[in-house]
């Protein structure tokens, strides 16, 4: 079909075809050669869509400008959507303090907007003063009470603050929330009573316990400090718990005694806490209380301990020997 000659062509639609086309301009003389030229078909009144189709799919300039242009629908919906977010910002903007200033309230030290002075809390637009107890101080924090006791005073109910109770002999903790019994006391329910100290003993810092523990060379016992029985060739562990005696090296303990170790040929003491107190030496291995010498098979090898053995790979145990393996 002939293109119509009724319509007239815009001229901004003609550069858009030349463009489109490939035909030269005065400012792109430099591009790449024109593609030849091709004969338009169809009919410019059918609208932007067999236009769009008879320049390959290129937009128009109108097109692209419609295009920019959001429809009144869609800005009409933003605007409402901003609407109801706005109702719900600003009373938020003043509660953060960024509307004008109210009475007991100061400017923020960085930013803008405006802070509630110390004893008081954003309500609304307003700062109104906290109700702070007696004994009490503003903390300045916008969440709980927004006041905290004083020292040696505890919160009741998160409306009062009453003095702690200190008994005798007890001092406030560094906290200042809690006390603690003096040293020589120690603490039964809400009192400090005098630690009584047997013979033989010295005040601990353990508060849960009895307060004191045994000298050295002495273990409790029935609430007195008795004399540790430490035996021939044993020596003091200091340990608080466990064995309270050791035997010295080259002696084994044997039930409350340490009798001397028997070192055998090709042994050397041990001081493992089991066994006979000795170990064979490398390439031995123990047989009836001594150290003989292990027999080697043909491909095998000696064991990280040294005291046994296993076949080399490629081979396995058969009959006490080491055989290629199937």
């Amino acid at each position: 079909m002939t293109v119509s000659t009724h319509p007239t062509v815009p001229q901004d639609f003609a550069i858009q075809v030349a463009e489109n086309e490939g035909m030269p301009s005065r400012s792109n003389s430099w591009a790449s050669p024109p593609l030849p030229a091709r004969r338009l078909t169809g009919t410019l009144t059918l609208g932007l869509s067999k236009t769009r189709a008879a320049t390959r799919g290129l937009w128009s300039v109108k097109e692209k400008a419609a295009m920019r242009q959001p429809p009144a629908s869609l800005i009409a919906t933003t605007v409402a959507i901003a609407g109801v977010i706005a109702s719900f910002a600003f009373p938020v903007l003043a509660q953060d303090g960024t509307g004008p200033m109210p009475e007991n309230a100061q400017p923020r030290s960085y930013g803008d907007g405006w802070v509630c002075n110390l004893g008081y809390r954003v309500e609304g637009a307003e700062c109104l003063a906290l109700g702070i107890p007696e004994h009490a101080y503003p903390t300045g924090r916008s969440y709980g009470t927004g006041w905290e006791c004083d020292r040696g005073y505890e919160e009741v109910n998160g409306i009062s603050c009453n003095r702690i109770p200190v008994p005798a002999n007890a001092f406030l903790r560094s906290s200042g929330y809690d006390w603690q019994c003096e040293r020589g006391f120690r603490q039964e329910d809400e009192a400090c009573v005098p630690i009584v100290l047997p013979e033989r003993a010295y005040l601990t810092d353990d508060h849960s316990g009895t307060g004191w523990t045994c000298d050295r060379g002495y273990e409790v016992l029935a609430g007195t400090c008795s004399p540790i029985a430490v035996p021939e060739n044993a020596y003091l562990t200091n340990a608080d718990y466990g064995a309270a005696w050791a035997c010295e090296r080259g002696f084994v303990k044997i039930d409350d005694r340490c009798d001397a170790v028997v070192v055998p040929s090709n042994a050397y003491l041990d001081e493992a806490s089991y066994g006979p107190g000795w170990s064979c030496e490398r390439g031995y291995e123990v047989l009836n209380g001594a150290c003989v010498a292990i027999d080697l098979p043909e491909n095998a090898y000696l064991d990280r301990s040294g005291n046994r053995w296993s076949c080399n790979r490629g081979f396995q145990l058969s009959d006490g020997a080491c055989v290629l393996g199937r």
